[in-house]
């Protein structure tokens, strides 16, 4: 698959994998809708979970007009990794995402039967080194991204990815409609991720409760603590308070891990958004999400050729 592939979807746009978020009805929705729709693995409590969810998102895209794809946690204390794999060969995903570690250990089985690795990457060192492990696409995740974030702008991060890197560049962190789409494609992306602004989405497996903080949300309610996992994140500042999370208070050393059942207990109550969160005014059904982006991206379009 390579950029010129992908410009055959309806917009340029991945519904990114998020925890305990993204589950089949949303990636269904996403591929029937023409984009990307993509669910990271943890989700599945089993790997018998997995194997029910995959085998119903691969039948029911068969004939869909977008794409599919998962997330994968790279990282070395992901005990399941291993299992992922198989199923990923089993069912043979277009798209693998890689993060919080090397795509290494996708590449070979990926590549074996035709599909892409796009590693997740917060900086451009990372990116070289991702590039260098053989990944076809780096997804730069960007400043304002909600959940595990980057520190840099998205168009300085496109720019600085660009000169080293000639595959595929998806790029996320705070783009919430169709006009940053066009925005990012225009300043060298390939793809966009966007996931703070399905949050609230029908087919979403957030909580009534999270999509409604979501819903009356704006970009000051978002702050990004490492204090949940150890690794910087975006947080509804609300849910922090919620749980008593002191982020001002004396800083906690909280060990990095991102297997077993201690990640989903951690991230249950503790909601992640992006700073784009501003742009969900209601929740709503997945496809018509995407008319209205694709709606703002026609008319940026518009307003670009009038330059």
């Amino acid at each position: 698959m390579t950029p010129t592939q992908l410009r055959s979807l309806r917009l340029p746009v991945m519904v990114a994998p998020m925890f305990l978020v993204s589950g089949p009805d949303m990636v269904i929705a996403a591929a029937r809708s023409g984009v990307i729709g993509a669910f990271p693995t943890p989700n599945c409590r089993t790997t018998e979970e997995l194997d029910t969810w995959m085998a119903r998102i691969k039948a029911e895209t068969k004939d869909a007009p977008g794409l599919w794809a998962v997330n994968l946690v790279t990282h070395r204390t992901n005990s399941r990794l291993a299992d992922d794999l198989e199923l990923v060969a089993k069912y043979q995903p277009p798209i693998v995402i890689t993060a919080l570690g090397s795509p290494a250990p996708a590449i070979e089985t990926v590549h074996r039967y035709g599909g892409i690795v796009l590693a997740d990457v917060v900086n451009v060192a990372l990116g070289r080194k991702a590039a260098a492990a053989g990944a076809d696409g780096l997804v730069a995740v960007s400043s304002g991204a909600g959940g595990h974030t980057g520190q840099v702008s998205p168009f300085a991060f496109i720019s600085s990815l660009r000169e080293m890197f000639e595959g595929i560049i998806c790029v996320g962190g705070a783009i919430s409609d169709g006009m940053g789409v066009a925005g990012a494609v225009a300043a060298g992306a390939d793809l966009v991720y966007m996931g703070t602004r399905f949050l609230a989405a029908k087919e979403s497996l957030a909580v009534p409760d999270y999509k409604a903080m979501v819903v009356g949300a704006e970009t000051h309610d978002i702050v990004v603590s490492d204090v949940v996992t150890g690794t910087p994140a975006s947080w509804l500042k609300p849910s922090l308070d919620a749980n008593g999370y002191d982020i001002n208070g004396e800083a906690q050393k909280t060990e990095r891990n991102y297997g077993g059942s201690d990640l989903g207990k951690r991230w249950k109550d503790v909601w992640a958004a992006g700073q784009g969160v501003g742009a969900v005014k209601t929740s709503e059904p997945l496809s018509a999400i995407v008319d209205q982006i694709e709606l703002d991206f026609r008319a940026a379009q518009t307003r670009l050729a009038g330059y």
